[in-house]
C-alpha cells in the first residue's frame, strides 16, 4: 500500500518549493498522496491540486496549518479537507496574516537591535506572490548574511521560544483554530506534539473537537513517536505523520524530506469521511 505524507509547505508560506514541485517530488519519491498545509494560508492549494490531476492515482488533500498560542507557546493546529473558497475562513486567514507579519516586523526590530541589521524590505523581497513570510525566511536572510550557517543554528540563537530575537504576539487559541477548521468542513489535527512541552493539551483539545494527533515528525524521537502513539490511542484520535517538508535552504532540508514520515494511504479516507 502506498503511503502519503500529510503535513508539507510551498512557497505560497515558507517552504522553497512551488505547490507544483511538492507534488512532482512526491510522485517521484513514490508516495500516493501529500497534503499541502501551509502556515495560515490556502494560496498554493489550487496550483497543488492542478498538477495533482496530471499524476494518475495521486492525491492531494487540501490542507493548512494554523499558528495559534497556549499559555505562550506557539502551538500549530493542521487542518484537512478544508472548504478552501469558503470566504468567511478566507476572511478569518486575512486577520492570522495580519498578525504574522506583526510579529515578523517585531522580530526584525529585535535583530536590529542586537546589531544584526534586518530590513523589512529584504523580508518581502522573500514574499511569492501573495504567500505568507515567517521565520524561515528570516533564518535564511542570516544565513545569507553568514549570520549563522544553518536553519537550525538560526532558531538555536535567535529566532525560537526564548532566544535572542524572539517574539511573540496576541493569536487565536488552538481551540478556536479547532473551530475554524470545522466551519470550513476541515478536520482539526494537533501537529507535532513533541516540539512543544505542553502534553496536558492533548487532553484538553480531545474534549474540544480535535480529531488527530501528529505522532510521527522528523523531530520527535522514537520514545516519542511510541509515546503520542499510545497518547493518540487513549484519546481515539486519528495517528497522522507528515515530514513538515519546506524544501531546501543552503541544499539542506528543514524538518524532513517528503516521505520521511508517512501514514498509510488509507488514512485520507477516513479524514474525509470525517469532512464536512
Amino acid at each position: 500500500m502506498k503511503q502519503c505524507d500529510l503535513h508539507t509547505h510551498t512557497t505560497a508560506s515558507d517552504g522553497t518549493f512551488t505547490p507544483a514541485q511538492n507534488i512532482r517530488r512526491a510522485v517521484e519519491k513514490g508516495l500516493g498522496a501529500i497534503a499541502i498545509t501551509d502556515h495560515d494560508t490556502v494560496n498554493g492549494i489550487h496550483e497543488a491540486m492542478l498538477e495533482a490531476k496530471k499524476h494518475e492515482g495521486f492525491s492531494c488533500i487540501p490542507g493548512i496549518e494554523i499558528s495559534t498560542l497556549y499559555k505562550g507557546q506557539d502551538i500549530h493546529v493542521l487542518g484537512y479537507f478544508i472548504d478552501y473558497e469558503d470566504e468567511i475562513f478566507l476572511n478569518a486567514l486575512s486577520s492570522l496574516t495580519s498578525v504574522r507579519d506583526k510579529r515578523n516586523k517585531m522580530i526584525l526590530e529585535n535583530l536590529n537591535h542586537l546589531g544584526i541589521p534586518v530590513m523589512e524590505s529584504e523580508l518581502e523581497a522573500k514574499r511569492h506572490g501573495k504567500g505568507n513570510v515567517g521565520r524561515g525566511h528570516i533564518a535564511e536572510i542570516l544565513m545569507e548574511k553568514g549570520i549563522v550557517n544553518s536553519l537550525p543554528e538560526a532558531f538555536e540563537k535567535y529566532l525560537g521560544k526564548g532566544k535572542a530575537a524572539y517574539a511573540s504576539t496576541e493569536r487565536i487559541s488552538p481551540i478556536e483554530a479547532i473551530q475554524l477548521i470545522k466551519k470550513a468542513k476541515g478536520v482539526p489535527v494537533l501537529a507535532h506534539p513533541g516540539i512543544y512541552g505542553v502534553d496536558e493539551l492533548i487532553s484538553i483539545l480531545s474534549e474540544n473537537g480535535l480529531i488527530g494527533l501528529e505522532y510521527n515528525h522528523p523531530d520527535h524521537s522514537r520514545n516519542q513517536v511510541a509515546f503520542y502513539e499510545e497518547l493518540a490511542d487513549e484519546h481515539s484520535l486519528i495517528k497522522t505523520a507528515g515530514s513538515d517538508f519546506h524544501g531546501f535552504r543552503n541544499g539542506e532540508v528543514f524538518h524532513g524530506d517528503l516521505g520521511s514520515c508517512s501514514v498509510p494511504i488509507s488514512t485520507i479516507d477516513v479524514l474525509r469521511s470525517l469532512s464536512k
